[in-house]
């Protein structure tokens, strides 16, 4: 497992970067480079569920560790979705990267934000997120600044 990091400096203010970031509608946008569609599907609970999918419905279930909005939330990884919504958290796929961490931390620059992503992923997955990552935290810059 690799902890991979991201940050981008925002000329806007913590709330509105955090709302870019988890309103349904800014969240498909910023996400579109991960998978088409995506959605996010939460209780925004610690201890919750918290699910990541694609326009199929497929993606992964997870759980809040700790939220904080609008400084700071933590996704913890417990496992895969199918399109039926049958969740796997015990396979032995999924069992090599369940618990693996998501993290989005927004820290106040005076009216700015620097907003740091890191996810731990294997190696495989790196490619992918850094274009996502790299690509999606660019559409939230955009849309925090001049929407």
């Amino acid at each position: 497992m690799e902890t991979l990091s991201y940050e981008i400096v925002i000329n806007a203010p913590l709330q509105k970067v955090w709302d870019v970031l988890w309103t349904p509608e800014t969240y498909t946008e910023w996400t579109q480079f991960f998978g088409p569609g995506s959605v996010i599907k939460s209780d925004w609970k610690v201890g919750g569920k918290t699910y990541f999918v694609n326009a199929e419905g497929e993606g992964m279930v997870s759980t809040i560790d700790s939220i904080d909005e609008p400084n700071q939330v933590i996704f913890k990884h417990l496992g895969m979705v199918d399109k039926e919504g049958k969740e796997d958290t015990q396979s032995k796929e999924v069992m090599e990267w369940s618990g693996a961490f998501e993290k989005y931390i927004l820290i106040d620059l005076e009216g700015k934000t620097k907003l740091h992503a890191e996810v731990q992923v294997d190696k495989e997955w790196k490619d992918h997120l850094d274009t996502g990552f790299i690509k999606g935290l660019d559409v939230v810059k955009n849309l925090a600044e001049n929407k």
